[in-house]
């Protein structure tokens, strides 16, 4: 098996970048962009139902196509696979330390700052705000996705940023939670599959060897 790096890595950095600086600027402003934004949303009935659903299941749209990738890659690029894998684990490795911040950080929800009507319930009383495990998800399932087959950007970046948005439209968290969550969903795989990569090359060649479907 040949170890190819994706040509995406390179751009990982820059966009987790970008995506910390919106965080940052979004701060000041967080207040009057939520209560703009949230009962807007809330108080037409399509775009709060839309809204909802993203925010609630946008998340399985990533995992279906991860879970695609890697049958596919698995079965026809091996190389591919295993930076799927690698990704898989920068995956769970976001979701933990975005768990881990959110219990030092302890931001309140603002939807229980703030009385305005929204879209969705406001989560329970300990359930904090920063940063949003939702963008944390979808930016890390999209990233672990583009890694390891550039063109499924097409759909995973729209997907994550979607459902980044929802979060904020449906009244559940600030735009800097959103903006920060979809930083640190980049940032964590990318390091991830770079960090992986000297292990893959390791495995025994039985399980990166290509496999012929082509019968003879």
């Amino acid at each position: 098996m040949v170890h190819r790096s994706s040509p995406v890595l390179p751009r990982a950095l820059p966009a987790a970048g970008l995506l910390a600086l919106v965080a940052a600027l979004a701060w000041p402003v967080r207040a009057d962009v939520y209560r703009a934004v949230a009962p807007a949303v809330a108080g037409a009935s399509t775009p709060a139902a839309v809204a909802a659903g993203v925010a609630s299941f946008g998340l399985l749209a990533l995992v279906a196509l991860a879970g695609v990738l890697a049958v596919r890659s698995f079965l026809r690029d091996r190389a591919a696979f295993w930076r799927l894998a690698s990704g898989g684990v920068g995956v769970i490795a976001a979701y933990l330390l975005s768990e881990a911040l959110k219990v030092l950080v302890t931001e309140e929800r603002p939807c229980r700052v703030w009385d305005v009507p929204t879209a969705l319930v406001c989560p329970e009383v300990g359930d904090w705000s920063w940063p949003s495990n939702h963008s944390v998800l979808a930016a890390a399932l999209a990233t672990a996705c583009i890694v390891a087959v550039p063109r499924a950007a097409w759909f995973a970046v729209p997907a994550a940023l979607l459902v980044g948005v929802s979060r904020l439209a449906a009244g559940v968290h600030y735009l800097h939670d959103v903006a920060a969550g979809l930083a640190l969903g980049v940032l964590v795989v990318s390091l991830a599959v770079v960090g992986l990569r000297p292990l893959v090359a390791r495995l025994p060649r039985a399980w990166t060897q290509e496999r012929d479907l082509v019968p003879r």
